[in-house]
């Protein structure tokens, strides 16, 4: 099954121009979504000129480009991980072993699902014992709909993040808000929140795209805070602790993206274009903000700290300037997968802090290995430990393994 991708180009005041972002929420288009896992520093920025104030470009009414996914089934992959459930299940004691992780997203978790290579999907095999639900859904926001006054829980119907959180810890009516999505309901329905381990959540972008405020005043009301990206980000992931109290987080930022304008000329990048109230750097920024406030991890996907997504690299990486495609879904999986291991105590922090990654250098089928003379100069205690075996992702080599047992750990 293939995606069928759509281009809705945007008529602007001054110019034509095509932002790649989220595409609009649409009909469920897979009956599954999820997956079971069975086994196993940066350059200084080059372009602080092109952030400056001179160089921001405000653009209104931004639009983009809209990518419909297109599905025959909508139980395929669900028919195919029966099995596998059903595997899972046979003992309590399995049961209680598995690594369960709940997404809540945009399209960057979401895209991918017709033929299993979203983000969720790929995560599950690189995470020993897990289970991954992907309730992401495109074209979503973070922040409650602006033109949606009432917030109450009770009353509110919203695909939002923050109206998908009220439908998950049961205070919103998640039978009617996800109606139009049955295999969102499917998985929301099949996991208890006293059960999740890890929350991965990924939105800004199409807040960004909407104009949604970044902050609410310090003393605004809860429906000023629940119409922000960091209030409506800080107040779901308060409820999700609430629910899950054992559970880790972990929030990806909007990722870099371009802009063209109808010739296929550059405007401008993440940095320099602006919908008025800032430029989705900026908007990054917030989400690390969110990230630091709330004691969450941050996978970063604006500023180059993990991987070289930029100007330069934008075709290997987007689909069409904003969207990852299936290497950087890949790239961002492999980063993703080192934070849970190192968490869970598969591999160890070294693995997750090195592995930069170059994309003209990247193989998927690559599984990768920190340097051991890094490891042992610079991660003493990490050191110590690999050196015993403790990480089940991580072995030493032959070498290592060869040290005398007395001369190890000096």
């Amino acid at each position: 099954m293939k995606k069928r991708i759509t281009l809705l180009m945007a008529l602007l005041s001054t110019t034509c121009i095509v932002l790649s972002g989220c595409s609009l929420p649409e009909k469920d288009v897979k009956e599954a979504t999820e997956y079971i896992g069975d086994g196993a520093s940066t350059e200084d920025s080059a372009e602080d000129e092109a952030s400056s104030e001179k160089s921001i470009v405000v653009i209104d009414n931004l639009f983009e480009p809209l990518l419909e996914e297109v599905s025959s089934s909508d139980a395929s992959v669900e028919a195919s991980t029966e099995e596998e459930k059903a595997e899972e299940k046979e003992s309590e004691n399995e049961e209680e072993n598995v690594v369960n992780i709940v997404c809540f997203g945009d399209s960057q978790l979401a895209n991918g699902r017709d033929d299993g290579t979203d983000i969720p999907h790929l995560l599950a095999p690189k995470i020993p014992d897990s289970r991954v639900f992907n309730m992401a859904i495109g074209g979503t926001t973070a922040s409650v709909e602006q033109s949606t006054s009432d917030i109450n829980p009770s009353k509110l119907s919203s695909l939002s993040f923050l109206g998908m959180v009220y439908c998950f810890a049961g205070k919103s009516d998640r039978d009617a808000t996800l109606e139009s999505y049955p295999g969102i309901l499917n998985t929301m329905n099949s996991i208890d929140p006293n059960d999740v381990d890890y929350y991965v959540l990924s939105y800004g972008t199409n807040d960004f795209l909407s104009n949604v405020p970044m902050d609410a005043d310090f003393y605004g009301t809860d429906v000023e805070k629940a119409h922000s990206l960091y209030g409506a980000l800080s107040i779901g992931i308060g409820e999700l602790k609430s629910i899950s109290p054992n559970a880790t987080f972990i929030i990806l930022t909007p990722f870099y993206g371009i802009y063209i304008d109808d010739s296929g000329s550059y405007i401008g990048d993440s940095y320099i274009v602006s919908n008025g109230i800032g430029t989705l750097s900026e908007y990054a920024e917030k989400v690390k903000n969110v990230a630091d406030d709330n004691k969450c991890y941050l996978l970063d996907g604006m500023f180059r700290t993990r991987f070289d997504l930029y100007v330069d690299t934008a075709s290997q990486y987007l689909l069409d300037n904003l969207h990852l495609n299936l290497t950087g879904r890949q790239i961002v999986t492999r980063i993703l997968a080192h934070n849970i291991n190192f968490v869970e105590g598969n591999e160890p922090f070294p693995y997750w802090d090195t592995d930069y990654i170059y994309i003209a250098d990247f193989n998927p089928d690559e599984t990768y290995r920190c340097d051991e003379n890094i490891m042992e100069m610079q991660y003493p205690e990490s050191w110590d430990d690999y050196i015993h075996g403790k990480y089940p992702l991580a072995q030493p080599s032959k070498y290592v393994s060869e040290i005398p047992e007395a001369e190890k750990g000096n």
